[in-house]
């Protein structure tokens, strides 16, 4: 194993660890972390960028398929930048808006509680977001 592998698969398991104090995770077969909290699926990958910096990579689909009606997506950034952490994607397709959340940053020296208290952060501004958007049922 490259060292490259060994450090992202080395952050992914602390990252693993951290997020398992919270949530049920599941490991793909290509390594990323998948998970669910409150309706908003998502993912964590671990690349390096640099040598001697390796980054996690959470991407949390906020929802999809919302209708595309003006200010919309405006709105949803706002309230996301309220969170501090993570960046709005808005994809605008045929039926509609997708929306997604992403932080990506460096993790390495992180303790497991810091780094399950940081995933969590952008993991609760995600699912806080869903909760705004999407009506129950």
């Amino acid at each position: 194993m490259t060292t490259e592998a060994a450090d992202t698969a080395e952050l992914l398991g602390r990252a693993r660890a951290a997020l398992e104090r919270y949530l049920e995770v599941h490991v793909d077969d290509d390594g990323a972390l998948t998970f669910a909290h409150a309706g908003v699926p998502g993912v964590i990958q671990s690349t390096q960028l640099a040598e001697g910096l390796t980054v996690l990579s959470l991407t949390c689909v906020v929802a999809w398929d919302l209708p595309d009606k003006p200010g919309l997506a405006a709105s949803a950034a706002e309230r996301a930048g309220e969170g501090l952490f993570g960046t709005l994607g808005v994809t605008h397709t045929e039926r509609g808006l997708d929306l997604t959340l992403r932080y990506a940053f460096p993790a390495q020296g992180l303790d497991i509680p810091a780094l399950g208290t940081l995933l969590m952060l952008v993991i609760s501004t995600a699912s806080q977001l869903r909760a705004e958007l999407v009506p129950a049922g």
